[in-house]
């Protein structure tokens, strides 16, 4: 009923997740994503402690298969779970139980892992993968939207479209990019839309928000009140 992709950059150190179902709202379910950590993907009926347990296994140490292994053996209902990770390492490992409504399955690449299940047949993760690979140049994001793309080209879920969602985490300790379709018709082609919002209209103030490297961030009132002036708004903050 979903399938996934989770990506890390090691140049950046960013994870990132893409998923697509035809359900409800995925993007508040299926993925999981810590900073210097790893990113999780918990879906096919999902157990969303899945995806902390996995996190506190590879902050221990274990390698994203131990992990996965670790957090499925105490589920009853692991036989009806997927999940996959990937580690800071770019390790990656996948769980697909027995249960799993067909088609299912999943493929890595290296820093890439790839995840799905009641799919239209193997080209939805297969394609998702390679149309990911083969792009060296765009940047994550862009690299995500264009995989998942190919994959729905595939026949995507095999009951249709319904939501989507894209994540991605570098320093801190909340997404620097969390946008949602949580019902749409063409949700990836509405995530594409929110992206260039996002560019436009948040990613230019994410320097100066309060992060760990500076816990503030930008308080200087004048330079909020050049922010204003700059954007042709009246506004002013008070003195």
């Amino acid at each position: 009923m979903t399938w996934s992709i989770l990506t890390h950059d090691p140049a950046s150190g960013a994870f990132a997740c893409a998923v697509a179902t035809c359900n409800f709202a995925v993007g508040a379910s299926v993925p999981h994503l810590r900073a210097g950590i790893g990113a999780v993907a918990s879906q096919s009926f999902s157990n969303r402690y899945l995806g902390p347990a996995i996190l506190d296994a590879m902050a221990r140490g274990l390698t994203p298969e131990q992990a996965i292994r670790s957090a499925i053996a105490g589920d009853a209902g692991r036989g009806l779970r997927q999940v996959h990770a990937i580690d800071r390492h770019g390790r990656s490992a996948a769980w697909t139980g027995e249960n799993c409504v067909m088609w299912c399955g999943q493929a890595e690449g290296p820093s890439v892992s790839v995840a799905g299940n009641m799919l239209a047949g193997p080209a939805v993760v297969a394609d998702t993968l390679a149309t990911f690979l083969a792009d060296r140049t765009s940047d994550l994001p862009v690299r995500l939207l264009a995989a998942m793309q190919a994959g729905q080209r595939a026949g995507g879920d095999a009951r249709g479209q319904q939501s989507a969602a894209l994540r991605l985490i570098t320093t801190e300790d909340f997404p620097d990019l969390c946008i949602r379709a949580d019902d749409h018709a063409r949700p990836l082609d509405e995530l594409d839309r929110l992206l260039a919002l996002w560019r436009r209209d948040r990613a230019p103030g994410l320097a100066t928000q309060p992060r760990k490297a500076d816990p503030a961030g930008l308080v200087d009132l004048d330079a909020i009140d050049a922010r204003f002036a700059a954007a042709g708004s009246a506004l002013r903050v008070r003195r």
